[in-house]
């Protein structure tokens, strides 16, 4: 049986700490340090007491599953000759408690492609085709406004999870001479999701009408509804007038680097 990402990573000492929305209701804003944004919004401000606050969304950890791999090319572009909608990814890394966006921090994606197989792992969704460990994985440095540019294709799905990105952030690592990294300090592992109805429309698309395996829609995946998970849900746009024509997901990642 295919593996699939259920069960839950062990916490690394600086990785970012879990806040829900129902934690940050029982803990009061202050001291859970978050607060509920849409996704892909500004950071909000509030004043507490006599002084103005500001106070972010801290997004959730997430498993990061069985499908990583160690230090991936740092590239904007990760999607090779895959074929696929046309993705193209703008999130934005901020401190949660202070809304600053970090600059130079690492933002690493992989995910399955339309066939819902990962580079690395190919054959694990029940479908073979050649496998060079790279396809579809990459990140990029955030620029002084906190923002990682990234272009892909839109993933596909693999048994028993709901179509979704994986997430990691780095901050101090060191750019090799090979177009990889090194060192650095892990503080956020996470996935991004997207709206059904979008994905619904890609999935009758060509090559992805072609995935063998039954779709898991966001409302049956255990790891998006385990806990509030909406926080990872991408705001998409359209890049054109149908759905072939690829789509922008934005976001807000906020992260606790003081853990």
């Amino acid at each position: 049986m295919p593996m699939t990402d259920s069960s839950p990573a062990p916490l690394g000492r600086r990785r970012v700490l879990i806040a829900g929305s129902a934690a940050a209701a029982a803990l009061g804003v202050g001291a859970a340090g978050t607060a509920a944004a849409r996704p892909g919004s500004p950071p909000a401000r509030t004043r507490a007491g006599t002084a103005d606050t500001a106070i972010c969304t801290l997004t959730k950890k997430l498993t990061e599953g069985p499908y990583y791999l160690d230090h991936a090319f740092v590239r904007s572009n990760v999607a090779e000759d895959k074929k696929g909608v046309p993705l193209q990814l703008g999130l934005t890394v901020v401190d949660n408690s202070t809304c600053a966006p970090l600059d130079k921090a690492l933002v690493e994606i992989w995910h399955a492609d339309a066939l819902g197989e990962y580079s690395g792992f190919v054959g694990a969704n029940g479908h073979q085709e050649p496998d060079n460990r790279t396809f579809l994985r990459g990140g990029v440095l955030t620029g002084s406004d906190g923002v990682a540019k990234l272009t892909s294709i839109y993933p596909g799905w693999y048994v028993g999870r709901c179509i979704h990105v994986h997430l990691k952030v780095h901050t101090d690592v060191t750019l090799t001479d090979d177009g990889s990294f090194t060192g650095g300090t892990e503080i956020h592992t996470g996935q991004l999701f997207f709206a059904e109805n979008i994905t619904e429309a890609v999935a009758r698309l060509s090559p992805y009408a072609t995935n063998t395996v039954r779709r898991t829609p966001l409302s049956r995946d255990g790891i998006y509804n385990n806990g509030g998970t909406a926080a990872g849900l991408l705001t998409v746009t359209a890049l054109g007038s149908t759905p072939s024509a690829g789509y922008r997901g934005t976001l807000t990642v906020g992260v606790h680097t003081d853990a």
